[in-house]
């Protein structure tokens, strides 16, 4: 059976009232998207050692103390049509602890156990849990912030954190996960911010530098008119059950330390990101998915989101949780035959030019605009699936050397990434490099798409990238 847990607080003045804010753009476009079943960000850390729950649960307060948005409610305005935040002064944390009885009954709906291994489901199993569902109700007054231990056996443990989107990018999400692991060592302590330890961070829009959002009026409908058209154009995987519902799924590209080597050197010796070895990979691997003749090209939807927070006015630290990515859309046509590197080189220079022109700006009030209509009306989109894309990636991977930390506390594994069953991409891409190896949790909405497809992708990208870097001299261009 699982039990609620609260950390006991002192009961707030009648005098403090939540503070409040309105949501921005984009993260409007997260509060549409979650309910649906996009964007319900999970971190699974798998525990060898039984974690401490008390010092577990002050750690947590600590943290909501430290970050206000982890201990906002979103609520929705009827009247307005919109939501917002409201920030109470105090936590009100809840940790949900299962015991072994109740894990194992959770564990008992795994279809096949000997390949889905106990940590794994959990993940997908917090992944497709949705409290926001019902956001949009007239009484919504819901948290963003949830956090659960499970049982998997006596002697091990998943500790795992949930999300809503519009409180937290992987940026955040990594940056939370350090801060956790190090208050729970003994290693860190509450930063003081001040008047902001209050209120929650600013609007990404809001912080948008002065000029770099300009578009003219008819160059804006040209692009609006372009995107539009533009997604009617583009290819997806095969989708093997568009109609029944969906849930997101989970597979892992992994490579050791030679191979990471060998594919970071392979990039850097002409001139690209990560990104784009990866999504050029990707791509590859669905095109020769598809029984298409040879001479014949196919064009797929790239998604790279980038983190912003470097490049406002004011910078936003990585201190400060909150979703501050924005994302560039480019299409590129695959050939039976094209070269990774070629790919890749397309994929990250097409990107590096939007880029340049500040389209990463320019265009998020258009592609949250089209997000939104895509999340209203599913039968915009190929077969009602809700794909805008076939793949989503990251401008730069998440940097983890905690081997020492992990070790300290039991973290024998641990994956982040965030649902995508609602609106989004055929598979989504989060990758971190940890201790020199590349591991890439690859999301994807079933049963739209198969276990078993997708395994056969992402091990055929696997190949890609493995082959193509046995050598980092092969294919230049």
């Amino acid at each position: 059976m699982a039990n609620n847990v609260q950390h006991q607080t002192e009961p707030d003045s009648p005098a403090a009232e939540p503070k409040a804010r309105q949501v921005g753009g984009t993260e409007y476009s997260w509060c549409k998207a979650v309910p649906s079943g996009t964007g319900i960000t999970v971190l699974a850390l798998l525990l060898s050692k039984q974690p401490d729950i008390s010092r577990l649960q002050n750690t947590l307060h600590l943290l909501q103390i430290s970050h206000p948005i982890l201990r906002s409610k979103l609520h929705f305005d009827a009247a307005a049509a919109t939501f917002s935040f409201l920030t109470p002064p105090s936590p009100h944390l809840r940790v949900q602890l299962f015991d072994l009885s109740s894990t194992s009954a959770i564990l008992s709906n795994n279809p096949n156990p000997s390949s889905i291994n106990p940590h794994h489901f959990i993940l997908e199993h917090e992944m497709n849990q949705n409290p926001w569902l019902d956001s949009n109700s007239l009484q919504s007054e819901l948290n963003l912030f949830f956090m659960s231990v499970y049982t998997l056996s006596e002697n091990r443990w998943a500790v795992v954190l949930r999300i809503h989107s519009a409180a937290c990018d992987r940026a955040s999400a990594a940056a939370l996960l350090r801060e956790m692991l190090q208050l729970v060592t003994g290693g860190g302590e509450v930063r003081e911010l001040g008047s902001e330890n209050d209120e929650i961070g600013m609007k990404i829009e809001d912080c948008i530098p002065k000029g770099k959002a300009n578009k003219p009026f008819w160059v804006r409908g040209m692009d609006f008119v372009g995107y539009s058209l533009n997604s009617f154009r583009l290819s997806n995987l095969n989708f093997v059950d568009s109609v029944s519902p969906r849930c997101s799924q989970v597979l892992r590209l992994q490579m050791n330390s030679d191979q990471t080597r060998d594919l970071i050197e392979g990039c850097k010796s002409r001139g690209i990101k990560l990104c784009g070895a990866l999504a050029a990979a990707g791509l590859i691997a669905a095109h020769s998915s598809k029984d298409v003749p040879d001479n014949q090209s196919q064009k797929y939807g790239v998604v790279t989101l980038v983190d912003c927070r470097s490049i406002l006015d004011p910078v936003i630290s990585i201190q400060h949780l909150g979703f501050y990515h924005s994302a560039i859309m480019n299409s590129h046509d695959i050939s039976r035959g094209d070269n990774l590197w070629e790919v890749a080189k397309r994929c990250y220079m097409s990107f590096t030019s939007a880029m340049n022109n500040n389209k990463h700006f320019t265009d998020m009030a258009d592609l949250n605009f089209l997000m939104g209509k895509a999340i209203d009306n599913p039968g915009l989109t190929p077969s009602s699936s809700s794909r805008t894309a076939f793949l989503s990636v990251f401008e730069d991977p998440v940097m983890d050397d905690s081997t020492s930390m992990h070790q300290q506390l039991g973290v024998e594994d641990y994956v982040g990434c965030a649902s995508v069953h609602g609106i989004g991409p055929s598979v989504a891409l989060f990758d971190t490099i940890r201790d020199g190896c590349l591991d890439c949790a690859c999301v994807y909405p079933a049963p739209l798409h198969s276990r078993e497809q997708m395994q056969k992708l992402v091990d055929d990208m696997k190949r890609i990238l493995v082959d193509c870097c046995a050598n980092v001299d092969e294919g230049e261009s």
